[in-house]
């Protein structure tokens, strides 16, 4: 039978490396992205199967290398049946503190360069009247936390356009996964901005409590492979978003007393 292929952006750490040895221990051929070359190899050479995986350089800012970095995507394996959005950073200073352009930096890499490598594949998938984007928001894609203001808003940025896509291109069977991670203990507070634009270069305390890149791996497996519109991944805060929704007066009152640092 003919594999399958996903492309993994932000995959030369934490989710986005479980997600290609996950992957490609299930036979996929997998396509690994990231700014970071060096480190793609490592993942690369980590897979069950390194020469099913292709290591493709890229960065979400430089957004008029998408047309030429989606045809050699393509041109590797043949095709591209998943588009697994993953690259991004994070967030940590208060809003009174960060300046625009910090807030500027994190919808470009996070929003913008998603949404543009969307629209650069987006043509091939309706040209193959099939194709499936899962896109690793946040449960903070879902409701507003502190020290994250800007992080929350990019990743509220892509439920709306998702959903959006999905309601526009469902007739040529093109999927929309929505995933929405919560404490996962990877790199991401290490790299997240400060209010000065530099990394905050230390692990957050929810963070290192948190489920593992491999256990959030099976999970977003699961619900890619399921089709499923939209998955909660994490622990016990995950219930934030029942609590949001069903009682807010209550979640606002937690939100602001919670240790999310």
């Amino acid at each position: 039978m003919e594999k399958s292929v996903i492309w993994i952006t932000g995959a030369s750490s934490g989710i986005g490396e479980a997600a290609a040895k996950k992957f490609s221990n299930e036979g996929f051929q997998v396509i690994i992205s990231a700014r970071n070359t060096q480190a793609l190899e490592r993942v690369k050479s980590a897979c069950s199967l390194p020469s099913e995986v292709f290591v493709l350089r890229l960065d979400l800012e430089e957004i008029d290398t998408f047309e030429d970095k989606v045809k050699e995507a393509i041109a590797h394996f043949g095709k591209v049946d998943i588009l697994l959005h993953n690259g991004g950073i994070s967030q940590r200073s208060l809003i009174r503190e960060t300046p625009l352009d910090v807030d500027r930096k994190l919808m470009e890499v996070n929003f913008f360069g998603t949404i543009a490598l969307t629209k650069a594949i987006l043509p091939h998938f309706i040209s193959r009247n099939s194709g499936h984007f899962a896109v690793i928001s946040s449960l903070v894609g879902k409701f507003g936390s502190p020290f994250r203001s800007s992080y929350a808003a990019s990743k509220h940025a892509l439920h709306g356009f998702f959903d959006t896509l999905r309601a526009e291109h469902f007739q040529e069977n093109i999927t929309v996964t929505m995933i929405c991670p919560g404490f996962i203990r990877t790199n991401v507070s290490m790299n997240a901005l400060t209010a000065d634009g530099t990394a905050l270069g230390q692990m957050d305390e929810a963070q290192q409590k948190g489920m593992s890149p491999e256990a959030c791996a099976e999970e977003l497996f699961s619900a890619i492979i399921r089709k499923k519109e939209e998955v909660n991944i994490g622990g016990k805060e995950t219930l934030a978003v029942l609590v949001k929704r069903f009682f807010p007066g209550i979640f606002s009152k937690i939100i602001k007393k919670a240790k999310v640092r």
